[in-house]
């Protein structure tokens, strides 16, 4: 599994779980906070390399910087690596959360690899940057396009069309689109296994207080103050000192959450970014998502305009005041046409049952 961001892991996870339940054995490849997750769900997980960084600054992503730390931490027999650990196991098949070396090593040991992807037209992520950077871009759309040809599936963990959420971060060619399977979200839990903790209304932030993001924490802890009929509570991060942060009686800060899921069922609205597989788990719950996407980060811009055409969340800015934060939040919390839509996204999760589903599709090679 890729390891930018842990939305990939908590959905190989949840695949796993399920293909564990149904007798098969699983393997979990992961590195970094990737791996600790694994670890710390109760799982053994095999080191491997690192496949891309991404860093940014002042609530964005830089793509130039990304590259450079690429290349820097880029592992020369990253690719033998991959390969003795499939010798290794001789697995039946591989499934690949955005790991494409991973894809690559499969093929060339003659593996079946299913492919999980909630963006195909990466090639997106470069566009408006510079001749460099958009030549770069090319190679990597090239290149991306010749192992979606290869592979012997493409899973979208996403709601089918109409609700689709990463819609907009899909493309498809004539050579790939009989493999694309919409298989409905993969979260690790279903509403009606977790207990919901609390009655006032509740806020969960995931935003995270360090590095780029630092700003938009502060004007979430300011949110606070100006709506004192809500409890909020922020998850801060691995990398922040909460009991250093300022207290205020209706917020709670912790530094890590293993397990969001009975935060997510207890809370009125999560605040995030626009991340996939937050936003995926947030609606699985029936639950609104004010999103807060990474300035210049195409796919979490796209993911946070669709639940505003869905009518299932809000799409909002680095720059928004506090003062707008807290009337946007009040706002949501009596809008019944969008409680009605996330209702329904969760029946449609329920019903859908994408862990499930992709248990079957692995299941039948046919």
């Amino acid at each position: 599994m890729c390891g930018e961001g842990l939305g990939h892991t908590s959905r190989c996870l949840a695949a796993g779980r399920t293909l564990a339940e149904r007798g098969h054995e699983v393997v979990y490849g992961a590195y970094g906070y990737s791996k600790q997750l694994v670890e710390k769900s109760g799982f053994a997980a095999v080191e491997i390399p690192s496949e891309i960084k991404l860093v940014g600054k002042s609530g964005s992503l830089d793509i130039v910087d990304s590259i450079e730390e690429t290349i820097r931490s880029t592992e020369l027999l990253a690719g033998p690596k991959i390969i003795k650990i499939i010798r290794d196991y001789k697995p039946d098949v591989v499934l690949s959360d955005s790991y494409f070396l991973g894809a690559i090593a499969s093929k060339l040991e003659g593996v079946p690899v299913d492919l999980i992807l909630n963006q195909t037209n990466v090639g997106s992520f470069f566009e408006n940057r510079g001749i460099p950077t958009k030549i770069v871009g090319k190679l990597v759309g090239r290149f991306s396009k010749s192992v979606f040809r290869h592979v012997d599936r493409i899973i979208i963990p996403d709601y089918p069309p109409p609700y689709t959420i990463c819609m907009n971060n899909l493309s498809f060619t004539p050579e790939t689109i009989e493999k694309v399977h919409f298989i409905g979200p993969l979260v690790r839990k279903k509403a009606d296994e977790v207990k919901k903790t609390a009655k006032k209304r509740r806020v969960l932030s995931m935003v995270g207080g360090f590095g780029y993001r630092e700003r938009l924490f502060q004007n979430i802890l300011s949110t606070a103050e100006l709506l004192d009929d809500f409890d909020f509570t922020l998850v801060a991060g691995p990398n922040v000192d909460a009991k250093k942060l300022p207290k205020k009686k209706n917020t709670k800060i912790i530094r890590y959450l293993p397990d969001p899921f009975p935060e997510i069922k207890s809370s009125h609205i999560v605040i995030a970014p626009g991340g996939h597989s937050t936003i995926m788990e947030c609606l699985s719950f029936g639950k609104p998502t004010m999103s807060f996407p990474d300035m210049f980060h195409s796919e979490q811009q796209n993911n946070a305009r669709r639940l505003d055409e869905l009518k299932v969340g809000r799409c909002l800015s680095y720059f928004t005041p506090p003062i707008v934060i807290a009337d946007s939040l009040t706002e949501m919390t009596s809008d019944n046409t969008m409680a009605k839509n996330c209702r329904k996204m969760m029946r449609l999760s329920r019903q859908l049952d994408g862990p499930k589903a992709l248990a079957y599709l692995i299941e039948d090679r046919g």
